[in-house]
Parts: structure tokens; sequence; C-alpha cells
């Protein structure tokens, strides 16, 4: 059983929500969280993003949807999700009880779609601030991607700003020429924080079959294989822009998320680690804060932003 007082130097605020500590399970990767009540203290965890919500359910795409790379994982599971109402009418209440922060990760084809699917959560109580899926492609301009056309960003975060009284956290795409535009596009337009690095598109063939290893064909590429890549990315978008970046991709120990603290994060989200470690989050918390004990720091913030380039 892991302590809070244990690790208070751990302690930070995210967009001025308290966190015990700046890991967070990223959306698409812990279910909506509740399914894991019985294999990990999610009170352990700085916060929980739960997986993507929709105006309407989706059934999401046709199996296989996983196939495990050489350091990764692709994914194709097509944002299968209940739909916002049942979620707050389903997963919210036991959530609540929960002293972790919950982040409800928001995804559609339109900006209304997005518009739609926070203002039922707003009207909900449990609900510590909203990440903004954006890749995703917008149907009303050609099927473009919101995340990769700043004007799109803006466009869209403009929109959903005035409506959303709770922090808001836009979750960029890393399938772009550069990172930059877009961290600034989604700052200047009222974004409270960015998170990245979002999948990378990606294909994996079966060479007998001659068909692709997922079922929908291309998927998203996650897990320690991007973690440079990631790294980069995330330093970038911190020199770019002043609100806080939450860091992601291929985090498997504290000591990875503690790369990401240096690079310029101010917190973390782990993902494709809890598909075989559900305790993934907790775990690293408890190995980060070691790591800040080994380096003589008094708080995680002292760690943000350290890199010697």
């Amino acid at each position: 059983m892991l302590f809070l007082n244990e690790m208070d130097r751990l302690r930070t605020t995210l967009c001025g929500v308290d966190l015990q500590n700046p890991v967070l399970a990223a959306s698409g990767t812990f279910g909506y969280g509740l399914e894991f009540l019985d294999v990990v203290d999610l009170n352990a965890i700085g916060g929980v993003v739960v997986k993507g919500l929709s105006r309407e359910p989706i059934p999401g795409n046709p199996p296989p949807r996983l196939y495990e790379t050489e350091g990764g994982m692709i994914n194709s599971v097509g944002l299968q999700n209940i739909g916002v109402r049942a979620f707050v009418s389903e997963k919210l209440p036991a959530l609540r009880g929960l002293k972790t922060a919950i982040f409800a990760n928001v995804f559609g084809n339109s900006p209304a779609d997005y518009a739609e699917v926070i203002r039922v959560l707003e009207d909900a109580q449990g609900v510590a601030g909203y990440e903004l899926n954006v890749s995703c492609p917008n149907t009303k301009h050609g099927g473009i991607y919101f995340s990769s056309d700043p004007s799109l960003l803006s466009e869209l975060v403009k929109l959903v700003r005035p409506i959303a009284r709770r922090p808001l956290i836009v979750k960029l795409s890393p399938n772009v020429s550069r990172i930059e535009p877009l961290a600034q596009a989604a700052e200047q337009s009222g974004a409270d924080a960015i998170s990245l690095v979002n999948t990378f598109v990606s294909l994996a063939i079966d060479a007998h079959t001659r068909r692709p290893r997922v079922g929908a064909g291309f998927g998203g590429l996650s897990g320690p294989a991007i973690k440079p890549i990631a790294l980069r990315l995330v330093y970038e978008a911190c020199q770019a822009v002043r609100i806080p970046v939450i860091g992601l991709g291929g985090i498997r120990s504290g000591e990875d998320a503690a790369e990401f603290l240096v690079a310029g994060a101010s917190a973390v989200q782990v993902g494709t680690v809890n598909f075989w470690d559900p305790g993934a989050p907790a775990r690293i918390a408890r190995e980060l804060d070691r790591y800040l004990e080994q380096e003589k720091l008094d708080q995680v913030k002292q760690l943000v932003g350290t890199l010697k380039l």
C-alpha cells in the first residue's frame, strides 16, 4: 500500500488542480479507471485521463485491434466508448469517491461535437479538467485533421474555451512537420495546458497473408520505441509556450518520467505500459520519488526544465 504522506516531494499542481504526484494514467490505456480498482490503488496515482468520450456511443474498429511491435505496440481501437451521457450516469458517480484527479478526454469530428460533450460534462460533478484529443478529422472541412492545421485547432479551442469552466488541455499529435505552431495556436486560443505526444500513424504487414496486422489497416504506434522522438517534441513544445506541458510517449519507469520533466514537462502520462503492468502509474510514481531522493531534490518542480543543451 502506498501511503501518500511518504511522497510529499511529489506533490504538485497542474492548471490549478492539486495532484499528489505528477504521474497520470493516459487516455485509452486505462479504461474509465474503474476497471483497475482490484489491481491498483487509484488514489496512489496523480490523475486518470479516462478513455475518449464522444457525443454518441462508438463501437470502434474491427479486430484485431492491437499488434505488438519491436519496442512498442500498434493500436487501432477506433475510439470505442459508451458516449458522454452514459459516462456521466454510469461511471462518474464511482469516480467521484476517489482522491485522484479525473480528467475527461474529449473528441469529435466537428467543433460542435466537442462543444456538446463538454456541455454535458459541465453539468456533472467530479471532473477536474478536459483533454481535447485533436487527432481527429474535421468532417466539415474535408477531413483535415484538427491536429495538423493551426487555424482549425485555434477555431476549435476558441469555440470550447467559453464553455469549459474547468482547465482545458489540448493533446497534440506528433504527425506534423513542426510542433511549435500547433502548441502556440493552442496557447493563444485559450488552452490551459498541452499534452503530447499522441501515437504515430503506422502500418504493420503480415508478409504471408499480405494484409495489415490490424483490422482497420493503419494504427497508432506507441511504447518505448517512440520515447526519444517524444522527448524531442516535448522539449520543443516547452520552448515554444508558457503554459504547462504534459509529456508522454514510452514511459516505463520513474527515470523515464524524470527525463520528460527534465525536458520541461510539468507532469507525465503513462500509457502503453499499462497493458502489461496495470500497476505501472503507481509504481512509476514511487520510482520517481526514489529518484528525487537520490538526486537530493526536495520538490519535483525543481526538476522541471533543467535540461542542459
